[in-house]
């Protein structure tokens, strides 16, 4: 990156910029989407609004390549339209505002197998009778399982398998850069096969998901499609992941688990280092964090649905057979540079009412734990590159290099820590998951009434 001088008063001489120190021999190149920064335990604790202002543009330039390099049209579109609560463009109605959104997932009748949707794809992968293709009683009895499956119990027992992964693969960030999507597939798969009793390796069933949802993913977007050449990628693809589950019914269950966390996991933990934020990481701190990282990069930024009847959204008729483009991203607020305000915005990312995401809770639960083990090495990216073919925008590769090594027994504690007896998923998603004691007794959590997690605003000068 070339170093921009000022012009020098006339009759001064100005020495030139030093070199920059060359980077070591197979060094990944940093990314220049970001600020450089020094060791954040360094950095003057009082630093001004503007520099966290900085961090936080940084962070969400970033983030934002993963759609402008996979559906840069898309997301085009709807960035043009997003100040309009609701809008119709034929067919295909795009929903934007947070209210809007949410009655588009509880008032109006759903066409839960229509070709498009996640039902229709669920119905595709499988022979049926899962919860993303069920109405009325059978979908409410469904939902009442699958949530039973993800309860604070269910955590308990899926925690130790991740958990394993994360004491293996993070303390080689000592050694060199790691790559957290490959580590993102390896926790994805093995939570993927606890869930579902699978015997498969972590990557291998990672990876036959993956593909799955990517055979599928062109029929959730708007536009023309190749619907005989995608319906037979999509039978070969759910083939081969049917084959590595007891139960073909958890296609989708471990299409959900691998892709949603491939997703995520990445993105927040890059906003995170690009926010400045690992000093403010902890047991008391990282779940709300976790849910707020959630709410900013929102994994399934659209939710494709089909309306079953006709009915009135937000002023604008809906007839029978439109297509829904619910943007959760937006209903989120994921895009506006200040706070959420409300629960609404909060939980926006995973659905709302009837057809809220059962697995919210420990997706909040896992993302935390991977924070938790981060912190202590405050890593930060030095290569990015974004999937221009997964089912959702995420991260190709994202490679991260520690700046600091852990030598505090304090770190020690907080790595290997979880939250005190946290609820960490909100009412409306169904059962509260809660996170078992850990070994560190809690310390007291930052306060602002301004955002979801205090801990992105503790520096804001509105919070005193």
């Amino acid at each position: 990156m070339n170093t921009v001088v000022p012009d020098a008063p006339a009759g001064r001489r100005t020495a030139p910029a030093p070199a920059p120190s060359p980077a070591p021999t197979g060094a990944a190149t940093p990314s220049r989407t970001a600020p450089e920064r020094t060791d954040p335990d360094r950095t003057d604790p009082d630093r001004s609004a503007l520099d966290r202002a900085a961090l936080d543009r940084a962070a969400r330039r970033r983030d934002r390549r993963v759609y402008l390099h996979s559906h840069p049209v898309l997301f085009a579109l709807l960035a043009a339209t997003r100040r309009r609560p609701v809008v119709r463009l034929g067919r295909t109605v795009l929903v934007h505002d947070t209210e809007a959104y949410r009655e588009a997932l509880t008032r109006i009748p759903l066409d839960r197998t229509a070709p498009g949707t996640t039902g229709g794809a669920a119905a595709r992968l499988t022979d049926g009778g899962l919860l993303f293709d069920q109405d009325g009683a059978e979908h409410r009895s469904a939902r009442r399982v699958l949530a039973a499956g993800l309860d604070s119990a269910a955590v308990r027992r899926l925690r130790p398998h991740w958990l394993a992964v994360l004491a293996e693969r993070v303390p080689a960030i000592a050694d060199g850069p790691i790559d957290l999507v490959r580590l993102a597939q390896e926790l994805s798969g093995v939570t993927a096969a606890a869930l579902t009793g699978s015997p498969a390796a972590p990557h291998a069933l990672a990876g036959a998901a993956a593909r799955a949802a990517e055979a599928t993913a062109r029929d959730h977007l708007p536009g023309p499609r190749p619907r005989r050449r995608t319906a037979r990628a999509s039978a070969a693809r759910a083939a081969d992941l049917a084959a590595l589950l007891p139960d073909p019914l958890d296609t989708m269950v471990a299409v959900a688990t691998v892709n949603t966390t491939v997703a995520a996991l990445p993105r927040a933990a890059a906003w995170c280092a690009d926010a400045g934020l690992w000093p403010s990481v902890d047991a008391a701190t990282a779940p709300a964090l976790a849910a707020e990282l959630l709410r900013l990069t929102a994994p399934s930024p659209l939710l494709p649905r089909v309306a079953a009847e006709d009915a009135v959204l937000f002023g604008r008729r809906v007839r029978a057979g439109d297509r829904l483009i619910l943007v959760a991203r937006h209903a989120a607020r994921a895009h506006r540079p200040e706070a959420a305000s409300g629960p609404g915005a909060t939980q926006a990312v995973f659905g709302a009412g009837p057809h809220a995401c059962p697995g919210a809770g420990l997706a909040r639960v896992l993302l935390a734990d991977l924070l938790l083990a981060l912190a202590p090495y405050r890593p930060v990216v030095t290569r990015a590159r974004a999937d221009r073919r997964a089912a959702l925008p995420g991260w190709a590769e994202l490679t991260v290099r520690r700046t600091r090594t852990p030598t505090a027994r304090a770190d020690t504690a907080r790595a290997d820590a979880v939250a005190p007896t946290a609820t960490v998923t909100p009412a409306t998603t169904g059962p509260a998951v809660t996170v078992p004691p850990g070994p560190a007794p809690p310390a007291p959590a930052p306060t602002c009434p301004h955002a979801a997690a205090a801990a992105l605003h503790r520096e804001d000068p509105r919070c005193g």
